[in-house]
């Protein structure tokens, strides 16, 4: 049964901290799985672009963990899908990314400016495993470098002790902004780490003992309901405008080499009449033969590439698709598949799908890493401005001689040229789409 201090309308919280690698992650799983357990319907959601976290913490709920991106979506974009994913729910948990200030040009998309925008207030997450009284310097500058978002509370993580918890606990009275709980330290709240980031939920073979945990520490170290009681209310705002969808029959690759699909662009596709079904390259399983489109998401196919170009009943099929006119798109690890080959870490080149022309080298590593704005170059789906995501190592050993798909720029604007490649109604790019471009004007 809801808590009855939970209001009618939903309420909302931001979950930020100083810097990358403070735990946000396995805090807000913990989170979110202990109000769960008191009977509050809780939604989660990721601030930016991420793939990675979003999967642990749809473990939490049970359903998609969708990406609320202040960059990509502009304010009233914001406003709209956090608003339609919060309804018949009581409470919204963003887990923020990066730093709190930490954004795409100038801060704008940062957490900060997320929580600002859906005026909600910020728990501010500290990894406490290297302070005592400096705790509270660090707390002080966060929460008044700038007037809003509000710091709500504060939650030390890493603790060694309970002295350490103590000594934490007095100078943060001078800031007037309250310690609402600690988190020991403990090697069951980790997460390994790969050349992307977090490895992925779906590898792990215990991650319900990591969410058993971490709900067991937050339980133990925090007082939830002063935390729920700082939660702010979040506003209703119109329905978002939606991604228009590849197809009416849209068939999309899904394991643990094509996982990173956003969760609103699948949701902006349902709401708009398409039926989406799913199929595992890595099984070797074709798409439908009777689709109109073929979504290959991005993931980690360079980890699996012997087994990817020897999956002929998925490479044929795939074919067959781009034979009968279907679209075909790849984005990142997707674009990779649709090469003429994918040299993988050892050196060994492994033959893909040959539907564009060029090849990629995950031997050569280069991060490439940032919001993009696009301008789509003549194709099949898209007309409008888009805002995206590239965030990869492997590179291009041979551009090809496809048309070009899209023309970029970088978060600051700085002119980044012409990327991906068509050929007819087959796509692809290592960019991601997050959006369409965000409406300028009065919000």
């Amino acid at each position: 049964m809801p808590d009855p201090t939970i209001p009618a309308t939903p309420k909302g919280l931001v979950i930020a901290a100083p810097s990358s690698n403070t735990g946000k992650t396995v805090f807000t799983l913990g989170l979110v799985s202990a109000l769960r357990a008191r009977g509050i319907s809780v939604e989660v959601a990721k601030g930016g672009p991420g793939y990675i976290d979003p999967q642990f913490l749809r473990l939490a709920t049970g359903q998609p963990c969708y990406n609320l991106d202040k960059w990509a979506f502009g304010d009233a974009q914001l406003r709209a899908r956090a608003s339609e994913i919060t309804q018949d729910k009581d409470l919204l948990i963003i887990e923020g990314m990066m730093g709190m200030f930490d954004g795409a040009a100038s801060t704008s998309g940062s957490t900060a400016d997320l929580a600002d925008t859906l005026d909600l207030p910020v728990l501010l997450l500290v990894d406490a495993s290297g302070l005592a009284q400096s705790i509270a310097a660090i707390v002080h500058g966060f929460a008044t470098l700038r007037k809003r978002p509000k710091v709500c509370g504060v939650v030390a993580t890493r603790i060694g002790s309970q002295r350490h918890a103590d000594l934490l606990a007095e100078p943060l009275k001078e800031t007037g902004i309250p310690l609402l709980g600690t988190v020991m330290r403990s090697e069951a709240l980790t997460i390994p780490s790969r050349h992307l980031g977090l490895v992925q939920a779906t590898e792990r073979t215990q991650t319900e003992a990591l969410v058993d945990a971490a709900r067991e520490a937050v339980e133990a170290g925090v007082d939830l309901d002063a935390l729920l009681a700082a939660a702010g209310t979040l506003s209703s705002a119109p329905t978002p405008r939606r991604l228009s969808p590849l197809g009416q029959r849209v068939s999309i690759a899904r394991d643990i080499a094509f996982e990173f699909a956003y969760p609103h662009m699948l949701n902006d596709w349902r709401m708009q009449g398409a039926e989406l079904s799913f199929f595992s390259p890595l099984a070797n399983e074709a798409p439908r033969d009777d689709c109109d489109a073929v979504f290959l998401p991005g993931g980690y196919p360079e980890l699996h590439a012997g087994t990817l170009s020897q999956a002929g009943q998925f490479l044929s099929g795939l074919r067959s698709a781009a034979a009968r006119g279907a679209i075909i798109y790849g984005e990142c690890g997707g674009y990779m598949v649709l090469g003429e080959g994918l040299v993988d870490a050892q050196g060994a080149r492994h033959a893909m799908a040959g539907l564009l022309s060029h090849s990629t080298s995950f031997a050569q590593k280069k991060m490439h890493l940032g919001y993009r704005a696009i301008t789509p170059e003549s194709n099949p789906i898209w007309t409008m401005p888009l805002q995206g995501h590239e965030f990869h190592m492997s590179v291009l050993i041979d551009p090809g001689n496809d048309a070009p798909l899209f023309h970029q720029r970088d978060a600051h604007g700085t002119d980044l040229g012409l990327s991906g490649g068509q050929r007819g109604a087959v796509l692809g790019s290592y960019t991601q789409i997050i959006d369409q471009a965000p409406v300028r004007g009065p919000d």
